[in-house]
């Protein structure tokens, strides 16, 4: 049964991959850096072959608990947002141990700076730069947009128009590795974090929340990680307090991984609420 479905996915994802070919365009492996030529500090472009008149940009930054993970792997992603007529960027950012939270933030926020340069000859709005990240991803996409310091340094204004949040892990680290039962993994977070207990507070987007400027869209996963579903919480009420503009909806039934997972899906009813999402803003 599990070799039927897996063919079956394999089939579909096959089928759609050249169907989608027909419609859109793809430059990979793009260097958004010029202090070096690694893989880490690549991005990948979707688009439709119009490039005509300007469309919505997402700029899409992968999870795997800052230690892993690759754009490559989210190439159907990256397609069916084009399909749909919205220019995706799919980027790769330094892992931990090789890096820690800022080195990672610092070329999230380069490659952004890249796409407000560069998009327009994809037929992107560099005016209308949205972020979605998943899980670590997440995380990083929100520091750089609330800690000013990563936009600073590229010497210019925050760019994003917007925030997708799909069950963003670490939005405040410090109360996390303060407060959650120590296991293997928090070993690997040390690494990314290190043991300063000031780093956690500064590498928490929460820390930052009056910096707030942007519409924020928050998805969660109905049996997601309860760390998840507290920080999720506690941000939206925050932004709900304040009156800022923020979307929560919680997905029924899905775990974390799944929550991005499902999107292999170009029917997958989150793309048509992302898109809404963008588009009224």
């Amino acid at each position: 049964m599990k070799l039927k479905l897996a063919f079956l996915m394999l089939f579909y994802l096959s089928s759609l991959s050249s169907v989608l070919a027909v419609s859109i365009k793809i430059k990979k492996d793009i260097s958004y850096s010029s202090a070096t030529k690694s893989t880490r500090n690549q991005l990948d472009v979707y688009y439709p072959k119009d490039v005509s008149q300007a469309k919505d940009v997402l700029v899409f930054i992968h999870g795997g608990s800052w230690d892993s993970g690759k754009k490559d792997i989210y190439w159907w992603m990256g397609r069916n947002f084009a399909s749909k007529n919205v220019v995706t960027v799919i980027i790769n950012y330094p892992l931990s141990p090789a890096a820690g939270y800022e080195d990672m933030a610092r070329d999230c926020a380069s490659a952004i700076k890249w796409v407000k340069d560069s998009i327009a000859t994809y037929g992107g709005n560099h005016e209308r730069i949205f972020a979605m990240g998943h899980s670590a991803g997440g995380h990083l996409e929100a520091l750089i947009d609330l800690d000013p310091r990563f936009f600073a340094e590229q010497q210019i204004a925050n760019p994003l128009r917007g925030i997708i949040l799909n069950d963003g892990f670490g939005l405040d680290m410090e109360q996390y590795l303060k407060l959650a039962e120590k296991n293997e993994q928090t070993t690997s977070f040390l690494k990314t974090f290190t043991t300063d207990p000031e780093n956690w507070k500064k590498g928490s987007p929460l820390t930052y929340f009056d910096q707030i400027k942007h519409p924020y869209y928050i998805l969660v996963g109905e049996e997601t990680y309860e760390a998840i579903k507290i920080q999720s919480k506690r941000l939206y009420e925050l932004l709900t307090q304040a009156q800022k503009p923020v979307k929560y909806e919680v997905i029924p039934k899905k775990q974390h991984v799944p929550m991005i997972s499902q999107m292999v899906f170009g029917a997958n009813p989150l793309y048509q609420s992302i898109i809404d999402f963008m588009q009224s803003h």
